[in-house]
């Protein structure tokens, strides 16, 4: 069966391994999520688990996670950490940073233009921006706009750390989102 967990971003730390030194991790709080539903491949048509966490005071955060084949969990049972163990790989999901509206040199990486041969106040200008015909701007265009603050995934994340008593979960690297952010964790 899959293992999975919704849990809260702390920040990152680094902590000492004996064989690989120094490692850089990112801290996860994974209280325990209440299973609030579950689906059948009967009634629903594919099989899934529903977990919910408190996300604020008053809200609650629901994330359904699909399972291959039915399972003995039964609604108001908690999910912890017991499933994840140290060097397991899992993909972490969550809202990415927002940077607000930037220009093309940030949003896309442009180079920009020269600073010289006639260029006065147009360093990071995006440059021409299509051809004569068709006359408007084609879709998908790279242009200036803003940055960040979508869904996005780390894949292949290895854990190096847990921490049963206090519910933390170490991932080496970087993790989507800010520190206090709601993520979902997939084994």
């Amino acid at each position: 069966m899959a293992k999975f967990i919704i849990g809260k971003k702390l920040g990152m730390t680094t902590i000492y391994d004996k064989e690989a030194g120094a490692l850089n991790v990112t801290l996860i709080e994974c209280e325990p999520n209440k299973v609030s539903h579950l689906r059948t491949s009967e009634k629903d048509g594919y099989d899934a688990i529903q977990l919910e966490v408190s996300k604020t005071k008053n809200k609650l955060y629901k994330k359904e996670f699909r399972i291959g084949e039915a399972t003995e969990v039964k609604v108001g049972d908690d999910m912890t950490l017991e499933g994840f163990a140290i060097g397991d790989k899992v993909k972490i999901s969550g809202i990415s940073k927002a940077k607000g509206f930037q220009g093309v040199v940030k949003r896309h990486g442009f180079k920009g233009s020269p600073a010289t041969h006639g260029h006065k106040h147009d360093h990071r200008a995006p440059g021409s921006i299509g051809a004569q015909q068709p006359q408007h701007v084609i879709k998908g265009k790279r242009m200036a706009g803003r940055m960040g603050g979508k869904r996005a995934s780390s894949l292949n994340i290895k854990i190096a750390y847990i921490d049963m008593e206090k519910n933390i979960l170490g991932v080496k690297g970087a993790v989507p989102g800010v520190a206090g952010r709601i993520v979902e964790i997939v084994g």
